[in-house]
This record gives structure tokens, sequence and C-alpha cells, in this order.
């Protein structure tokens, strides 16, 4: 297993793209063979996803016990890092971890830096490139009607409770919550939208003053009542109303995966329950902090928004390779 790093660069420098979409690395070594698939080309706001195989393992299965991290730079600089979790079949070792890529990420050349142990052995590293490309985002001003206003200045110990605990969901990576490997489905079948991820906001307040923010995930135009549907497989982690968000819907689908679903008129799961694909969530509405029906859509990896649309359009997860 010498010169890994130089080894595995030259072996991604003559391998064949997978697809358009996701590279495949390969590196042979003398007691097992890594396997990586990942999408080297990103804008900002996307995901990005490796998925690793070991195999040919030689080892004995006790002694063979693979853990890997991934860490995105940038001329040195750290920009995240993502432990990978097991989604192995019987007798495999199969293995995954998503990053997510800010919206107001700069364009240029990154790198994956790949940091693993088989048990057996000490520690080794191999670097993936990343090219992230340039994304112009909507912008877009709401002015703010009083409701909105008491709700946005609202600085309650309730309020306070209910962001404390979606927080502590969203930034929770439980390598075990490996429900969904599939691509999404839209959660309403209305293409109509209002507000697009990452959309630059001003917001006008009744004094007069403003203030700028990122709008967090899609907004769908629907009517109130309208059927909203689990993308994809997962477990309800939060069912309750908020006074920021109203009726809220969160589902857990990967190790820091999550879905959330805002402003609903009825909630129609209950939180620790499993839901697959396709299944009623809830009925769309206005409720909380919002201008008027719709179905507000997020998508957050290990805490950081992501354009959930790559979600529906991409083999995020390389399983039609």
């Amino acid at each position: 297993m010498k010169n890994i790093k130089k080894t595995l660069l030259a072996t991604l420098a003559l391998a064949l793209a997978a697809s358009v979409f996701a590279k495949n690395a390969r590196f042979d070594g003398a007691s097992y063979s890594i396997s990586l698939d990942y999408n080297d080309t990103v804008l900002p706001g996307d995901p990005v996803f490796v998925r690793m195989r070991f195999e040919n393992v030689k080892a004995k299965k006790k002694a063979f016990a693979p853990a890997a991290k991934a860490e995105i730079k940038i001329e040195d600089k750290s920009i995240g890092t993502s432990d990978f979790y097991s989604i192995s079949k019987k007798g495999s070792h199969e293995y995954m971890t998503g990053l997510p890529i800010s919206s107001w990420a700069k364009s240029g050349e990154y790198n994956i830096v790949v940091s693993y142990t088989t048990g057996d052995e000490g520690q080794k590293s191999f670097d993936l490139p990343l090219t992230v490309g340039e994304k112009t985002f909507d912008s877009g001003t709401i002015t703010l009607n009083q409701t909105m206003n008491n709700i946005s200045k609202n600085t309650s110990p309730e309020k306070v409770a209910q962001s404390k605990k979606l927080n502590d969901i969203i930034n929770s990576i439980n390598p075990e919550s490996v429900y969904n490997l599939k691509k999404f489905i839209a959660p309403v079948k209305s293409t109509r939208r209002t507000t697009s991820f990452a959309e630059r906001i001003i917001y006008k307040y009744p004094s007069g003053k403003e203030s700028t923010t990122t709008h967090a995930g899609i907004d769908f135009g629907v009517p109130t009542g309208t059927e909203i549907v689990a993308p994809a497989a997962g477990k309800v982690v939060m069912a309750e109303n908020r006074i920021a968000t109203g009726w809220t819907i969160i589902v857990e689908h990967l190790p820091g995966l999550y879905t959330m679903y805002y402003h609903m008129s009825q909630l129609k799961v209950k939180e620790g329950q499993n839901v697959q694909q396709g299944d009623l969530l809830g009925l769309s509405g206005s409720t909380g902090f919002s201008t008027g029906t719709h179905l507000h859509w997020e998508v957050r990896l290990n805490s950081v928004i992501v354009n959930p649309d790559y979600f529906i359009e991409k083999d995020w997860s390389f399983n039609e390779l």
C-alpha cells in the first residue's frame, strides 16, 4: 500500500467518467482495493457525496474495520468535514458521506481529502479534485405586514426553545440513520414556485428598516389543503406547531440529511413515524411567518442549506451506475 496518494491520483487521471455527473477513482493495493464514486463538479449550494467501497479484502474480518472522513479544502483552507457511514450490504464494505457547498462559495478548484484507517494499519489519505462553478441566484423584496413583523421580533422563551430544538435536530448526525439512497420526488405535484432556493431576499419592515437574508428552500405556490408527500423514505423527527414556521415537519433520510416542511395547515404523520417515498405528510397552508398559502420545502445537510432540486435531478447516491 505504498504511495497511495500518487497512485490514486494517477488512476484518477486515467479513470473514465461513469457519467457527466459522476467520477470514478480506484486504487489497487496488496490487501484490498478501493473504488470511489463522487460528483466532481458542483455549483454553489449543491451537496458533494462520496461513495467508497473496499473490495478484494484479504484481511481477517475482525481485523478489517474501516473508518473514514472527508474534508473539503480550497487553498489549504478547510470548509467542512464529514465522517463516512456504513451503507454495506451483508458481506461488503461500503461507505458514503455527504458534504454541503455553501450557496456563497467562490468558484474554483477545491480538493476532497479522504482520510481512513482499516483498523489493522495506520491512517492513510488521498485527494479527489473538485470543481465549484459559478451561479447567480435570484433576488427579491418582501414587505412584512404587522403579523409577520411581530413574529420576526418575537424573542419569547417559547420561540427561543423552539429554535434550539430545531437546531439540535438538524445538527445531529446519527451514523445509524440510513433510510434512503434513492432519487427524491417533489413533495407536491405543482411546479409553480414563488421563491427559489438561496434567493437573496430583502425584508422591508413597517418601521421602514430593511434586512437581507438568504431563502433556505423552495416555496411552492399551492392552494390551502394541497397534499404534501415524502420525497424519500425516512423518519419523522419533528411534527409540531412552531411560532416561526407554523405547522412543521422534519424528516431524517440519512446521517445529517433532513428535509423540512413549513407553514402547513394539517399534519398527517407523528414524530417517530417511519415514512416511505410518496407517503402523505400533511396539507399545505399559511401558518407562521408566511405571506400567503404555500409550501416551504428545505433540505439540510450537516445543518447547511442545500439545493432540493439536486436530489430530484441527480443520481446523487450513485445507485444507477
